[in-house]
């Protein structure tokens, strides 16, 4: 089956706080990958100007899945991408996202990957 970025493509998709609250369990249970699936199902099935914020905390969690794997290369690359994809969100919460502090820990953690191993928070709660 080949995956699309088209809005609507993926039916599990938790609502925005449900995601938010099972993404964060992951990464704090060491499973960036999970995560990223989570953020990944809600940035395809939304269709609102909110999406590409879902998209960009997708791009993030496989970045820290790459750090953990052992890909800098691709770490780097997608934790910076990630933070570049938040950019128009910055200064705002949109779904309760800390969208500064996201993209603030992502370009961090991609100019030194061993700050990838530091727990990253997703709200500001």
């Amino acid at each position: 089956m080949a995956r699309t970025d088209a809005p609507g493509d993926d039916p599990a998709a938790l609502p925005p706080q449900e995601a938010l609250a099972a993404a964060q369990a992951e990464l704090d249970a060491g499973r960036p990958f999970a995560a990223h699936e989570i953020l990944e199902a809600v940035w395809k099935a939304g269709d609102d100007p909110g999406r590409t914020m879902w998209r960009g905390l997708a791009q993030v969690a496989v970045g820290i899945t790459h750090a953990k794997r052992g890909n800098p290369t691709g770490a780097a690359a997608l934790l910076q991408r990630g933070a570049e994809t938040l950019a128009p969100y910055a200064g705002s919460t949109t779904d309760g996202v800390d969208v500064d502090g996201v993209r603030a820990w992502a370009i961090e953690a991609a100019a030194d990957l061993s700050l990838a191993t530091v727990p990253l928070r997703l709200t500001l709660n």
